[in-house]
């Protein structure tokens, strides 16, 4: 499996990258997120996916490997392909994305080209706890106001902690944020027991 490619950048297109790795040219299908950061660069490293099929062996580059792990994650829902993937990463940012998706923001899926209702409203369904549990998610909004920062390496440890236990991820996230924005020094284990006294 290619994790990454690294080279020149030798062609570069809004919707094609091709990169040249020890004299052989490689052509990855990218979102016009990862156009944007590896425009006007002459080397990059593009994380790579593979789409095997029985017709066709196309490569997908990534600039960040957060892009990627989204990638798969919309490419995991029933109706999702990889171009509708790259396309829903072309019209969005991955925070933006994220939002929409741990906010239920259907609308906004909703405009993407080629995504229509049902399957927006399976991608909320079936990724807002993924998100989460992945830690590639912002914080997830507390009543629509962005929330203050917090210590995310607690935060992630408390909501792993409440995962492991049987709790779903998204309602943790949300419990551990609003325990961590009052109390900011609060060690794991605490934020974990206070947090299994307020989750529904």
């Amino acid at each position: 499996m290619i994790e990454y490619i690294k080279g020149e950048l030798a062609e570069l297109t809004p919707a094609l990258a091709t990169v040249e790795a020890c004299g052989v040219g490689y052509g990855l299908n990218i979102s016009l997120n990862t156009y944007t950061a590896i425009q006007g660069r002459k080397e990059v490293k593009l994380y790579v996916y593979e789409a095997i099929r029985e017709d066709a062996y196309a490569l997908y580059g990534f600039a960040t490997k957060k892009e990627r792990e989204l990638f798969e994650l919309l490419i995991s829902v029933s109706g999702v392909g990889t171009n509708t993937a790259r396309m829903v990463l072309s019209s969005m940012t991955p925070a933006e994305l994220c939002d929409s998706i741990s906010t239920g923001n259907e609308r906004l899926i909703k405009s993407v080209k080629g995504i229509g209702l049902k399957t927006a409203q399976r991608i909320i369904v079936d990724l807002r706890d993924k998100i989460v549990a992945l830690g590639i998610t912002g914080e997830i909004p507390v009543g629509g106001s962005v929330s203050a920062p917090v210590d995310n390496r607690v935060k992630d440890e408390a909501v792993s902690a409440l995962t492991m236990l049987g709790f779903a991820p998204a309602p943790s996230q949300k419990v551990v944020v609003q325990i961590l924005q009052e109390r900011p020094d609060a060690p794991v284990e605490e934020v974990v027991k206070l947090a299994l006294k307020q989750i529904k």
